[in-house]
């Protein structure tokens, strides 16, 4: 009896043990369930956002005047301030005509052309990729002794701005180019031109572009026009452009032929 007695006490210790050991294991449990919890909570509240903008009492005023070199010797600010590191340079340079060829120059020549961006809106990403790998070769040919041009210019894009101001109308007006007109529709696609024209212009100068201003081109400016229509004939006559019965890529939108391209 002794020995069954001592038998099942140690059987009873054991178990309780076991009981204890189980309760431990589920309270870690419940408690790696909550911080996981909390954390996942933490996780979902939106970051507080930093206000990183430049402190206009700490800004120091350029004391450089209007077209001049850049000043370099004034006090620099705690924090860096693009704008401010970046004002003045370019009216520099351009009232210096860095940027100019010279027709007259005995120099060897290197010539880049701008690609044309289109009037359809404004630059992204991949346009100040190209002014950036354009950028420094020319100004590298300049220092290397050629006289370099980079010609800036624009497109006119044809279909793909008569697509977007369409749309731009219709959001406007609730107007389409067919219910205003040909002659009305024009108008708003040069008020279109003129203003996206200008903002690109303003972003390539923004970019530091080193390009020669003095000779923008457009697409539909009367110069390159009148060359258009002389390369047209004269490639119509050498039989290069012919006409004839083709099927096409119809737009019933727009009421024009697209090429594969815009397909």
């Amino acid at each position: 009896m002794a020995e069954a007695e001592k038998k099942t006490a140690t059987e009873m210790e054991r178990k309780l043990k076991k009981e204890e050991k189980a309760k431990e294991k589920e309270m870690k449990r419940q408690k790696a369930s909550e911080k996981a919890k909390v954390a996942q909570v933490k996780s979902a509240k939106p970051k507080p956002v930093t206000d990183k903008k430049i402190n206009k009492d700490e800004e120091i005023p350029s004391d450089t005047p209007p077209d001049e070199k850049k000043r370099l010797s004034s006090q620099m600010a705690k924090q860096y301030n693009p704008s401010a590191v970046e004002t003045s340079w370019y009216e520099w340079w351009e009232r210096s005509e860095f940027f100019k060829a010279d027709a007259k120059s005995t120099k060897p020549k290197f010539v880049i052309l701008l690609p044309p961006p289109n009037v359809t809106g404004v630059l992204h990403i991949g346009h100040a990729l190209t002014c950036a790998v354009q950028d420094t070769l020319i100004r590298y040919k300049r220092m290397s002794g050629y006289n370099a041009l980079w010609l800036p210019g624009f497109d006119h894009a044809g279909i793909a701005t008569q697509d977007v101001v369409d749309k731009d109308l219709m959001r406007e007006t609730g107007k389409t180019s067919h219910d205003i007109g040909r002659e009305e529709f024009l108008k708003v696609a040069w008020k279109w031109t003129h203003k996206y024209s200008c903002s690109i212009k303003t972003q390539l100068r923004r970019l530091g572009s080193s390009l020669d201003w003095s000779r923008e081109c457009f697409t539909m400016d009367e110069e390159r026009s009148k060359d258009v229509v002389e390369a047209f004939v004269r490639l119509h006559k050498e039989g290069v452009i012919y006409r004839g019965d083709h099927l096409v890529n119809w737009d019933c939108f727009a009421r024009t032929a697209r090429s594969k391209e815009e397909r």
